[in-house]
């Protein structure tokens, strides 16, 4: 009796979440910097190619923000009932990248200078970068800027048809999943104070991957090339230890949600490794002032695909006078 409790729930708590709007929620990496390492260090990584200390700091205090609103309650939205989106990745240091999608445009920024020194390859100054780089140096400079969101799938889908999934499997998805956490996940119940509640989610991690990767192949079996999923054979070695979700109500609704993966990384010395994810208000997405316009070309030429050349830079010498594509 307990179970069904405990699962119908955390039902109706998701339930409500779909009758919303507007959704608001922060996802933390629980994690600390020797925690990584050492989980890095049990993949026995080619020499050189261990995470970088400023990596692994980064990571450990990232945390990732995102803000939908919908004309609709979400669980009857599709993409064009979406009226903004918004997502920022920070850390301890101050905010990483930030987009926003708000009508016809992404307005996008980013620190450029914290990015560089991750990843190892610092970028060039942005006065370095010759006059028609034009709002690239804004890009270098962490200002916003923003493109037209039509235009760019317009060219995605020059390489190919995009994939999306309908209503019909989306429902066909969700009772599958439902099928497989029924069918192998342990649910309880605590109460609290304050009309607060927790119910935990138990399962063990390769076993529930596997059965739900098996019920969700016939119904996504279409995606894009590049895009398979997993088989049963590649998953025979992932970890079968179980792994708990603590999902926290409060009268009813979802506030937070802790799951604690230590577990699954076995005899890698890891003593802190989790992920919180927590319900916010948040503030409605909203189009930023003074964002700079980046055109497609500068955008698929610079920003992308490396420092932007003018025809004067680029060398056709051997090309034995063939036409050159014009962009």
């Amino acid at each position: 009796m307990e179970q069904l409790s405990a699962g119908r729930k955390l039902d109706q708590a998701f339930e409500e979440v779909g009758k919303k709007k507007t959704l608001s929620f922060e996802v933390d990496l629980d994690a600390d910097v020797a925690s990584l390492k050492a989980l890095d260090a049990a993949s026995d990584p080619e020499p050189g190619e261990e995470i970088p200390d400023e990596v692994a700091e980064l990571l450990s205090g990232a945390k990732i923000t995102v803000t939908v609103q919908s004309k609709k309650p979400l669980e009857k939205s599709g993409e064009k009932d979406l009226v903004g989106t918004a997502m920022k990745v920070s850390t301890s240091d101050g905010d990483l990248v930030e987009y926003r999608v708000i009508g016809d445009y992404t307005y996008i920024r980013a620190d450029m200078d914290a990015l560089g020194k991750t990843t190892g390859s610092p970028l060039p100054d942005a006065d370095d970068l010759p006059p028609e780089a034009g709002a690239m140096k804004d890009v270098l400079q962490g200002k916003w800027v923003k493109f037209n969101t039509k235009e760019m799938d317009r060219a995605g889908a020059e390489d190919g048809p995009a994939s999306s999934l309908d209503s019909k499997t989306q429902k066909k998805l969700v009772n599958a999943l439902r099928k497989v956490v029924a069918r192998e996940v342990e649910f309880k119940t605590t109460g609290g104070g304050d009309g607060t509640e927790h119910v935990t989610a138990t399962a063990p991690f390769r076993t529930l991957i596997t059965e739900l990767l098996g019920e969700i192949r016939p119904v996504v079996k279409d995606l894009p090339p590049g895009m398979e999923l997993p088989t049963a054979k590649d998953l025979k070695d992932a970890p079968n230890a179980k792994v708990t979700a603590d999902f926290t109500l409060k009268n009813g609704e979802l506030a937070q949600v802790d799951i604690d993966l230590a577990k699954l990384a076995e005899n890698a010395k890891v003593k802190n490794l989790g992920l919180t994810l927590r319900m916010r208000e948040g503030t409605l997405p909203s189009a930023p002032a003074g964002a700079t316009t980046l055109d497609l070309n500068d955008l698929m030429n610079g920003f992308l695909g490396g420092p932007v050349l003018s025809d004067a830079e680029i060398d056709t010498s051997g090309l034995n006078g063939e036409d050159v594509p014009q962009g």
